[in-house]
Formats: structure tokens, C-alpha cells, sequence
């Protein structure tokens, strides 16, 4: 393998390879998809998976269960619910379900499917993700969707009956709704043996899989009929033959935005053909590298490069026609690089993509059941991951990948990702659960049982939020209504909490900024600007209740991009939330919850986020000395007021970014917390409290002792 040299040294040839020389021929590279001038059923019939459709429906018939392993670019997911529409799986009103573990795919595949099947996107082809359906009733034959959102139509039909057959898709990315979802399905078709289930991958532990739904072995009522056989069927499918070369650092890079922005302008200044796909770890690295590329760009026009630069990130905060501006050709004279999060690893297509930076590193979370603390780690991606990444650049022509790590560091990293199901917190998926009839979490069937702590943690908080009672079975009507919202139960419990105290105009519209990515930019190296565009809205109730405030003003402004934008707001983000926040007002009055605003009394809007939020309260503990910056007051060091774990209590602090980030208020309540290099927890949307509001809110968790609120 090839290995380039350290990004930013200058001298022609600087990757150490000719582009249109080391691509394994002495010819160039093909400038566009070979096959895009051909028809749509032209270009179908040369999907790898074409050559399996006679293999692919036979299985579907005889067995209960099919895995697919198809490499990438097989066509798997975009031809086999077509061949299942054709075939008449389709017939009496039923549908086909093609499961998707991210909303861009989803969105983008059923795009594809629609064009190709000839249909208006949400007639024949259709799609679903939280907060949007486009699907027509009774003329929608195949539904792409999310996982999550397959789970909550099992909360009106439990046994799936509008569905004839459930793919299960990209199964490999063990998201925690895949592996639910495939536990789910598992027991469904114990009821309804005519319900056919394929699970299709690229890289999967395919005989996991096949054990996992092996009923051969089941008797009695739960056997499925001797006509199907119950052993699952397993197919492989080859994908394209386009190979990608892959590219190593010399030696490691300290900051990988940078060299992955300077590997991109290098690739660029090369001249050679097709579009650029970066790989970094979340909104605010795909904003920062994209401002680095549109300096870059403004340098590279003055040279003497053929093409100009058209960069765009895409992210899953990014509202959906943001994101597929990512996938629209790139105009004519310009090549396109597209800034993206791991939302683009895995079904989707980027049209052109030629060339893959690979930061190697991914947001992963990490759920500590001991103390209760969540973190979203920066951790180094698996090299089946890796393997996926690499793919994007050889799916539709020959490529090259450069992984911005040394070959030496690449062979270290894990054979693969361990399953979310194993390092999450679980709250949101028991309640689920709970709310499908499924009373014994232990004995329910896991792909990946997750760790009994973790499970006794979910469903000590879930009790603790009135949601399961003394029998741990869901509440009526509480527990019942949390399961319907579609939002975590801590800010489900808030939303209805705030019905109760007459706020919810307000706390809707700090539970929809929650449920986005952070609405404020952080340009690269605009700190202090930043900071002073939050001082205008900043109040001493903190993160929440400022947030609330910029809203207020972005909405009197009629909602323009050009006031966000000159206040470090994130428009696209804002819009994002506005939506979501829409859908959530339908929720509460379809519960009977009253929307009425608190007119201003920020002190029930504090009670309604308290009666949620209240297992992530925190007492100021002690200031310490700031080591690292000797001139500033100290650190504020604050501790958990409830938490299970034994040996040393974790060290908590308010982030930096936080408008309380300088005062020392008593108690606290944080939203999230990041788990920082030197060991702190760094707290984030933060909101201050008062001590008796945590009696009030949850009796049965704290006690009132003087001003002071306790653990019971």
C-alpha cells in the first residue's frame, strides 16, 4: 500500500502518487458513473444484485428469515424492495418496510427508489423519519424509514400487520433501535409466521445473525408451519469491482481537521477528476473544516486549478433539504467536497465521489451505569468501519482513500464497533419495551444482551419519573404518555409537567432545541464573538432559559438567516427545531395537555425542566485551583445528588460554552455531559434551581432538610 507524505509539505507529487498513473492503469480515470447515460432499468439490470433477484425471492418464499452480506454498492438496498414489489409481496393492501439505522439514508434511498420505480416521492415509494412521514395511505407499497420509527408504529399495531415483509438494513452498524428492533421482530413473527424478515448488511457477523432467528429447534405453539423453513437462509452478494486504494500518513497529524482541509486542497490542486468526501466527527468539526475549504477555495481561484471548490457539510442536525443539497451534482466547473459525519458511511451515495479523507476517529457515546453519566467520546473508528468509508470512494469508479493516521496505528484499532446496545444509556428503550407489553427485560431476546446494570439503572429512573410503578409495569395515564412522545422520558416528563404549570409555549421550545444539535456557531477562531452575541440573550437561569431568548428574538425578526447568522445562530438548525417543535405541540394536545405560556414567570418554566431533569441535579461541592490558567477565580467543582456508584464521586464542572460558565450557582441541572481529556465531566445546557424544587418535583428521590434538598 501506498503512503502519502504529511500533509502541508509542499512539493509536486506531495502523496507520494500520480492520480491517473497508480490507479493500477495506465489510462485516466473515467470522469462520471459509466453507467448514468444508460436508462434507470438499464442501469438496474447491472446492480450485482440483479444477478441474484431469481436467489433473492426464493429465499423470501421458503424461509422465515433471510441475511444478505452485500458489499458496497450491490444495489441491495435500493433493488431488493422493488423486487419484492414486483414479485406481489405487495398484494392486499399490504407493504414492504426497508429499515434504515440513520435519517439521511432513508430519505436519500427512497428518493432513488421512487425514481426508479417511476413514482412521485410518497406515493408507490414512500419514507418515514421522526417528525416527518411522506407516505400516501393505500397507495404506498414500500416504506422506507428509521428503526425508532418502525418501533413506534408497533405502538398502535403491535404485530406489524400492514407489512407483508420488514428489511432490516445496514444491520451491521448495531445502533441500539437495530439491535431493539431485531429482538422485536423476532417475537412478532412467533405470532404472524407469514411475516417474512431480511436483514441485509455489508459487513455483518453474519452466523450471529442466522443463530439469533434459528427457530429449527422451537416445538409446540410457538413453531412456525413446516411449509417455511425456520432455519434462516444466508446469501451472499458481491458488490462493484471499482477498487479504492488506500493512503497512510507518514506520521500521525495533531489536528486532523486541519490536515484533512490541507489533503483536500492538495487532492484539488492535483487537478485530477471527481468530487471529495471528508470524513470528520460532528457538526461543529464539518462547520469548521468547511469555513477552512471556503478560505482555501478563495486562494485556489487566484492560482491556475482547472476546477473551483464547492464545499458542503452534511450532518444529522442539518434540516433535510440541507442535507440533500450535499447529493446534488456539483455545477459545472467546480468540484464538490462534501464535509460529512459517519451519516455518510453507510447506504447513501454521494454522485462522483472519487476521493475519501478519512479522519479515522467517530463520536461514539459511552453510558457509565455506576454514576449515571453519559458521554459523546471522540473515539477511533473500527476498521470495519474503516472498510465502509474506504467503499465510498470506489462505489461508482475507481478511488482512492487516505486515512489521516499511519498504517501501523490503522492495524490497532478493533475488528469492530462495539454495540450501542453496550454502551448506552437504556431509559428511552425500556420505556419502549415496557409500552409493547414486554414486562421481563432479562428474558427478553438480545443480539447483544446489554449489562444488568445498566438495565437496573433504566429502570430505576424510569420509576423514578412516575413512568413504571411499584410492579415496574408502565403507569396509566403517565407512564403511557411518556411512551408516546417521541423525546427522551426526562423531557417527555418536563413537557408534561409543563401542562400542569402553564408554561409549555416555553419548555416546547427548549425540549425541540434540545432534541437538534447546538443552535449556536462556533466559526474557527471567534470565541470572543461568540461569546459576546450569548451575553445578549444570557440570563442568570442559564443555557436553557438563553436559549429561550434567542428563539423569542429569532422569531421576531421573521425568522431571517441574515439576523441568525450576524447573531452566531445556527439558521438551518433554528428551522430544524421549529419543526420538530410542531410536531411535539400535536403530540400534548392529542394527550389533552393544555399549551397555554407562562407569560414570563420563568420560575414554573425552572419547576417543569426540574420535574425532568431532576436525576441530573448538582450541588456545588468546592472551587479549586485552575492549574492550567493561575489568573482565573478557580474551578467551581460540583457533585451529583444522586448517584449509585462506588469509590471516588466524578468531577463535574460547567463548560466553558455555558453562559454560567463564570458564577457559582448551588444547585444545578445539565442536559448532557462530555467526558473531557483531563478527566472532567464538563456539564452543558445547564439551568440553575432551587434546592426545595427537587423535594417538590420528586419526593420520593430527595428529602427537604432546612434550605437543603437530600437523597432520601
Amino acid at each position: 500500500m501506498a503512503t502519502f507524505l504529511r500533509p502541508g509539505e509542499k512539493r509536486p507529487g506531495a502523496f507520494g502518487i500520480t492520480f491517473d498513473l497508480d490507479a493500477g492503469s495506465t489510462q485516466a480515470l473515467p470522469v462520471f458513473n459509466k453507467n448514468e447515460r444508460l436508462a434507470l432499468e438499464e442501469q438496474r439490470r447491472r446492480l450485482p444484485a440483479f444477478q441474484h433477484r431469481r436467489e433473492i425471492l426464493y429465499l423470501v418464499e421458503h424461509h422465515a428469515t433471510t441475511v444478505i452480506v452485500g458489499e458496497t454498492g450491490s444495489g441491495k438496498s435500493t433493488q431488493i424492495p422493488q423486487y419484492l414489489l414486483e414479485a406481489g409481496w405487495c398484494s392486499d393492501g399490504r407493504m414492504v418496510a426497508c429499515t434504515q439505522p440513520r435519517r439521511v439514508a432513508v430519505m436519500t434511498v427512497a428518493a432513488r427508489v421512487a425514481e426508479e420505480a417511476g413514482s412521485v416521492l410518497g406515493q408507490t415509494v414512500g419514507y418515514g423519519i421522526r417528525f416527518e412521514d411522506v407516505t400516501t395511505p393505500g397507495v404506498t407499497k414500500i416504506r422506507f424509514c428509521t428503526d425508532g420509527v418502525l418501533m413506534r408504529e408497533m405502538f398502535e399495531d403491535p404485530l406489524l400487520t400492514q407489512y407483508s415483509v420488514v428489511m432490516v438494513d445496514e444491520a451491521h452498524e448495531r445502533s441500539l433501535a437495530t439491535d431493539t428492533l431485531l429482538g422485536l421482530l423476532k417475537k412478532v413473527q412467533r405470532r404472524r409466521p407469514d411475516l417474512r424478515i431480511i436483514v441485509a448488511s455489508a459487513t455483518l457477523e453474519a452466523d450471529k445473525v442466522v443463530s439469533f432467528f434459528d427457530t429449527s429447534t422451537v416445538r409446540g405453539p410457538k413453531a412456525l408451519p413446516s411449509d417455511t423453513m425456520r432455519k434462516p437462509a444466508l446469501l451472499s452478494i458481491e458488490g462493484r469491482t471499482h477498487s479504492s486504494q488506500i493512503h497512510y500518513l507518514e506520521r500521525p497529524c495533531s489536528d486532523y481537521v486541519r490536515a484533512a482541509v490541507q489533503t483536500a486542497s492538495d487532492i484539488h490542486r492535483e487537478d485530477a477528476p471527481g468530487d471529495i468526501l471528508i470524513f470528520l466527527t460532528g457538526q461543529q468539526e464539518c462547520e469548521d473544516a468547511v469555513a477552512l475549504l471556503e478560505e482555501e477555495a478563495r486562494k485556489v481561484r487566484q492560482g491556475k486549478a482547472r476546477l473551483r471548490m464547492a464545499p458542503a457539510a452534511l450532518y444529522a442536525g442539518l434540516p433535510a433539504a440541507a442535507q440533500l443539497a450535499a447529493f446534488e451534482p456539483a455545477p459545472r466547473g467546480y468540484r464538490k467536497i462534501v464535509v460529512a459525519t459517519n451519516i455518510a458511511e453507510t447506504s447513501v451515495t454521494i454522485e462522483g465521489v472519487c476521493f475519501v479523507v478519512d479522519c479515522c476517529f467517530a463520536k461514539q457515546t459511552a453510558y457509565n451505569p455506576l454514576t449515571g453519566l453519559g458521554s459523546l467520546l471522540v473515539a477511533p473508528i473500527s476498521r470495519a468501519s474503516a472498510a465502509q468509508r474506504a467503499g465510498r470512494a470506489g462505489r461508482l469508479r475507481p478511488g482512492h482513500c487516505f486515512r489521516l493516521c499511519t498504517e501501523a496505528d490503522f492495524q490497532q484499532l478493533a475488528e469492530a464497533t462495539v454495540p450501542e446496545m453496550q454502551r448506552s444509556e437504556l431509559a428511552s428503550t425500556v420505556l419502549q419495551l415496557k409500552a409493547l407489553g414486554v414486562d421481563n427485560m432479562m428474558a427478553f431476546d438480545w443480539l447483544a444482551p446489554p449489562p444488568a446494570e445498566t438495565m437496573v439503572r433504566a429502570l430505576e429512573l424510569l420509576h423514578a419519573l412516575g413512568a413504571l410503578g411499584a410492579d415496574a409495569r408502565l403507569t396509566s395515564p403517565l407512564g403511557q404518555h411518556l411512551a408516546e412522545l417521541p423525546v427522551d422520558p426526562r423531557l417527555g416528563r418536563a413537557l408534561l409537567a409543563s401542562g400542569e404549570l402553564g408554561c409549555a409555549e416555553e419548555v416546547l421550545t427548549i425540549v425541540a432545541m434540545l432534541s437538534v444539535q447546538s443552535v449556536w456557531l462556533s466559526p474557527h477562531g471567534q470565541r470572543k464573538a461568540l461569546d459576546a452575541a450569548k451575553s445578549k440573550f444570557a440570563v442568570g437561569e442559564g443555557d436553557l432559559v438563553s436559549g429561550l431568548n434567542a428563539w423569542h428574538a429569532w422569531q421576531e425578526s421573521g425568522r431571517l438567516g441574515k439576523w441568525a447568522h450576524h447573531h452566531f445562530l445556527n439558521h438551518r438548525t433554528l428551522l430544524r427545531a421549529a419543526d420538530i417543535r410542531a410536531q411535539l405541540t400535536h403530540h400534548l394536545r392529542r394527550l389533552g395537555i393544555p399549551i397555554r405560556s407562562s407569560e414570563g414567570d420563568v420560575i414554573s418554566v425552572q419547576k417543569a425542566l426540574t420535574a425532568g431533569l431532576f436525576m441530573n441535579a448538582v450541588q456545588l461541592s468546592e472551587t479549586t485551583v485552575d492549574l492550567q490558567n493561575p489568573s482565573s477565580s478557580g474551578i467551581n467543582v460540583y457533585k451529583m445528588l444522586h448517584s449509585s456508584g462506588p469509590g471516588e464521586a466524578p468531577k463535574l464542572r460547567v463548560h466553558a460554552s455555558s453562559v454560567l460558565a463564570r458564577t457559582r450557582p448551588q444547585y444545578l441541572l445539565f442536559w448532557q455531559v462530555q467526558q473531557s481529556s483531563s478527566g472532567w465531566y464538563e456539564m452543558q445546557d445547564v439551568t440553575a434551581v432551587e434546592a426545595d424544587w427537587l423535594p417538590e418535583a420528586a419526593p420520593h428521590v430527595f428529602q427537604r432538610i432546612g434550605a437543603r434538598a437530600h437523597i432520601q
